[in-house]
Formats: C-alpha cells, sequence, structure tokens
C-alpha cells in the first residue's frame, strides 16, 4: 500500500511540473515558539508568535555570524545551521473565545528543489520572506476553484509576482486514508467543520519561496531581490533576476483533528490573526557554508529526496538523530522570558493581535514592535499635546506583562510534499493523542521529559491590591495578581499600570520595568511519540 501512494504522488508531481533532483532537509525539532523574527522585526519583539527550527544563534537581532556560531541545529544535517521560521496555529474556542497553540507534528520538512539551470547556493547574510502577513483577500480568482491549468496563466495575465506569491500558499488536508492532495492545490484555510469532516491527519500548511535572484544579498523590503519563476516552483525567471536558487519549500503539519479539539465549537487561525490563511508567510535566514551547500547541490541528486541518499550528508555526517534535533533550543530573550504561547486558556493570541478576516488588509494589531520606554514616551507626548493634568497607564493587556510557563509540545511524524504514503511505521489517530497529553512540568531544573499528566492547571484567581511607589515621583498601580499552579510549580503573577502625572509646568518621565514574578520558569518537555517521514525505509 505505502508503495501505491509514493507512486501516485510521483505522477502527480510529474503532470504538475517537471520532476528535477531535491533533497528534504528534517527539522524534526523546533527550536522554540516565541515572537522573535530577526528579518521584518530586528532587535524588537515581533507582533506575532513564530515556530522556528534550525540553528540555536537564532535570536532577536540573528546574523549569518550567528546562526553559523549556534552550538546545534535542529534539522538532521548538523552543518545545516539555517533559521527557518513561520507562525503557528491556534484553535480558538467559540464559547470561552481562549486560544491554546495546535500540537506540531514532527517538526518540518524543508524542502530543496534543484530546479533550472545552474543552482547557485545562497550566500553569506542571504534571507527572504515569502507571502504577505497583512493579506486577508486572494486575487488570483475564487480560491475555491481550482487552479487554471498553468499553461494559460500567461494568457489569463496571472504571472505577476503577486499573483504567484498567493498560489504559493498550500493547505493540504491529511488523510492517509485517501488519495493524497496535490500539494499547493488549496490557498486558503478550511474551516473546523471542514478538517473534522475530513482531515483525520491533520492540515499541512505550505510555502514556496521565490528561487530566481538578482544577485543582491538582501533587500530593504526583504522581498524585491528575489522573484518567482512563472509557474511558481518552475518555469521561467524574470529578466531582471536571472541566477537561479534552490528553490524552498516548507510543510509544517498541525493536528488540528487532535483530541482536545474534537466537540468543540471555534476556529483555527493562524497566529499573526489571519483565520483565512491568505496571511500566511514563511521566512528563510541563511546558516549554510556556501562551498558545501554548492557541493551538495552539485552531488545530490539522487530522485529519492532522502538526505540519506546524498554523500556529501553521510560522509560529513553522522546525520543526528530525532533526539539530538529536538534537544537544540535557542534562548528566549530577557524581553519575552515570561510568556510562553504555549500554555491553554490563552485570553488572547500572543502579542495581543486582534483577528481580522478582511477582505480589507489587515493592520498591524493592537501589539507593536515598538520598544516599552517609546510607547511610555509617546504617551507622555500625547498628554502634553492635550494640555492639563490627567493621568495616563500602560494597557495591562501587554504582552511584554504576561508571564507564564508550561511544556512545550512537540514529536516527530509524517510528512512529504512530493512524496506521500500511509506513515510508516503506522500509528493510528487515538495512539497520537494519547501520546501527546499535556506534560507533567518537572521539579526546579527542567529537563526533557515524555510523562504525560491529564493534570490542567488551576483556574486563575485574581485580588485587587493598593497603589505603591518604588522612588519618588513613580507610582505604579497594581491592578491584579494572579495565581497559576502547574503541577508544583506555583506562580505568581503581578500586574502593575505606570501613573504617570503631567502638568503644563512638569512631567514626570516613568521608565517601566517588568512585572515582579515569583518562581516563574521555562518548563519544556519532550514526547515520546517517534514516526518517520515518507519515504524513509
Amino acid at each position: 500500500m505505502a508503495t501505491k501512494a509514493v507512486t501516485t504522488a510521483f505522477l502527480l508531481l510529474g503532470a504538475i511540473q517537471d520532476v528535477a533532483a531535491f533533497w528534504r532537509m528534517e527539522c524534526r525539532g523546533r527550536t522554540g515558539l516565541a515572537r522573535m523574527d530577526p528579518i521584518m522585526d530586528p532587535g524588537v519583539v515581533s507582533p506575532h508568535i513564530h515556530a522556528v527550527h534550525g540553528s540555536s544563534g537564532f535570536a532577536l537581532d540573528a546574523t549569518y555570524n550567528d546562526l553559523v556560531a549556534g552550538s546545534c541545529t535542529s534539522c538532521a544535517v548538523k552543518q545545516d545551521k539555517s533559521a527557518y521560521w513561520t507562525p503557528a496555529l491556534y484553535f480558538q474556542d467559540a464559547e470561552t473565545q481562549e486560544f491554546e497553540v495546535v500540537p506540531q507534528v514532527g517538526g518540518m520538512l524543508a524542502y530543496y528543489l534543484l530546479r533550472g539551470p545552474n543552482v547557485t547556493a545562497f550566500p553569506p547574510n542571504f534571507h527572504m520572506v515569502a507571502g504577505s502577513n497583512y493579506r486577508r483577500d486572494y486575487t488570483v480568482g475564487d480560491p475555491k476553484a481550482p487552479d487554471p491549468p498553468q499553461s494559460s496563466w500567461v494568457a489569463l495575465k496571472q504571472t505577476s509576482q503577486e499573483d504567484l506569491e498567493q498560489r504559493a500558499l498550500g493547505f493540504n488536508c491529511m488523510n492517509y486514508q485517501k488519495t493524497p492532495e496535490g500539494s499547493l492545490d488549496r490557498h486558503y484555510l478550511p474551516d473546523k467543520d471542514f478538517l473534522d469532516a475530513n482531515c483525520i491527519d491533520g492540515l499541512r500548511l505550505e510555502v514556496m519561496f521565490p528561487s530566481c535572484w538578482n544577485g543582491e544579498v538582501a533587500a530593504q523590503d526583504h522581498k524585491s531581490h528575489v522573484a518567482y519563476p512563472d509557474l511558481v516552483g518552475n518555469g521561467v525567471c524574470p529578466d531582471t533576476h536571472t541566477s537561479r536558487l534552490p528553490t524552498l519549500f516548507y510543510e509544517i503539519i498541525w493536528d488540528t483533528h487532535a483530541n482536545q479539539f474534537q466537540g468543540r465549537k471555534g476556529q483555527f487561525v493562524i497566529s499573526n490573526g489571519d483565520p483565512t490563511g491568505f496571511g500566511y508567510h514563511g521566512d528563510f535566514m541563511n546558516g549554510w557554508d556556501p562551498a558545501f551547500l554548492q557541493k551538495a547541490i552539485d552531488v545530490c541528486t539522487n530522485d529519492s529526496g532522502d538526505i540519506r541518499d546524498c554523500p556529501v550528508f553521510v560522509e560529513n555526517g553522522p546525520l543526528q538523530t530525532d533526539e539530538e534535533q529536538h534537544a537544540c533550543e535557542f534562548a528566549l530573550p530577557e524581553a519575552l522570558a515570561g510568556e510562553d504561547g504555549a500554555v491553554p486558556n490563552l485570553k488572547s493570541l500572543p502579542g495581543n493581535l486582534a483577528i481580522q478576516s478582511g477582505p480589507q488588509s489587515a493592520t498591524r494589531g493592537s501589539a507593536d514592535a515598538t520598544p516599552i520606554a517609546s510607547v511610555v514616551n509617546s504617551v507622555i507626548s500625547d498628554v502634553l499635546g492635550a494640555g492639563g493634568t490627567t493621568t495616563t497607564a500602560l494597557s495591562t493587556t501587554s504582552s511584554s506583562l504576561v508571564t507564564s510557563s508550561s511544556a512545550i509540545a512537540t514529536s516527530s511524524a509524517p510528512g512529504g510534499a512530493f512524496i506521500e504514503s500511509s506513515p510508516t511505521p503506522a500509528v493510528s489517530s487515538q495512539d497520537f493523542n494519547a501520546l501527546t497529553s499535556p506534560l507533567q512540568p518537572t521539579p526546579p531544573e527542567p529537563t526533557p521529559s515524555s510523562e504525560s499528566s491529564s493534570s490542567e492547571p488551576a483556574p486563575p484567581t485574581t485580588t485587587s491590591a493598593p497603589v505603591f511607589t518604588s522612588e519618588p515621583g513613580v507610582e505604579y498601580r497594581v491592578v491584579s495578581t494572579q495565581t497559576i499552579t502547574h503541577g508544583p510549580l506555583i506562580e505568581e503573577i503581578v500586574w502593575m499600570e505606570p501613573v504617570v502625572y503631567v502638568t503644563e509646568d512638569s512631567v514626570t518621565t516613568v521608565t517601566v520595568n517588568p512585572p515582579a514574578v515569583r518562581s516563574a520558569r521555562k518548563i519544556q518537555g519532550r514526547h515520546a511519540l517517534q514516526h518517520r517521514h515518507h519515504g524513509h525505509h
């Protein structure tokens, strides 16, 4: 049965576009789940949360040198110190309006498709972005209708970069009991009713990156130095971008059919506040040594796509085990040390982002990547402009004031954008869900754990607290306190508002410090479930 499914997938790909050499970079581990994006928001907290894979050198202001200097990678080939990231997927409960992150299945796969003549390795300091974060509509026809044949795209005038970018996104319904869907066949996020009825093995989010290059390391907008060929993943490059890079293709399976979502009304939403899927996107920052990557491009031409069939990777191995990939993580910056986007019952998306369905383009949302000190200065400026005496406080829902901790759910499982088969070994949905139940936090020094627990955090309790002064002229108003219990760990969280008094003659400037958090720490866990990707033997 598995061999038949693989053959079908090869025929499907061959019917869509030319088949060329490629390999699948397996990144079983997730190095982190955090509001970090060193491309779009360098040096500051990003508005929305990302699932990140690759080098442990990933940071708010990471550079090529930082990635290369990382102590580990969550990918199978230890020479790959690149960073791969996309927005995470969340479920919002219709009754409580609360959010919880959807479990990832198998980390991610990053396909390196070697298409076109003279494919060139990514140079140092190269990065790029695919997709548009703020898009909330689809302008290339009806997104729920099949794409027209590629041979008609030119005649239909559907080969602009904007058109191709929209067709470079895919939402693949996973059901190993049926014939697999083609990659990039569906360009929108299906609703929960459809997912419940049809996608019993989850939803695979896909993004294809541009592969045509103008020779510049990066553009100011992080996109215009690259372009799509006229068939998205293949075809002819624009005259302005004549060099050919590896065609990157990401896929991540999210377990939308997990037990905790069954029988519940609600919606799945991407972490940037997008329930449509049109604003899905991916980021890539190169961490390869160019000479090593170029050798792999020239030598690794086996049609299987399996990195174990590439002598460059094997001879410079050994390849990392799943456990080694899972063990690699980056360090959270101090600004995010108390924020954990994996805890259940979140009152809002991380970053306090509003859900924006469109069709008009989304705005940046209620969160901002501006440092808190700048926010305070802005508040004071606004008050001064109005004149008079007033009291102003920062919003208590500011994401930088939210602190919590929980286990991060990671596991390995099937994938395969272009080679698809039933998972080997086969694991039922019931077995998977049983193995991905909430993890029991470990005592004070956190260590990886595969122990399952069905315990849930105690409901938060809040009490009022008085105003106090930390120094002359600076007053903080304690809005509430909250106690959260995670097994043996008890956190006490204090929310404080800085109170700024402004008169026409004088201004008191307040520097906001993070709220006091006692016993807060990052709890990390690992699931015991180990799957293999498609095509592995």
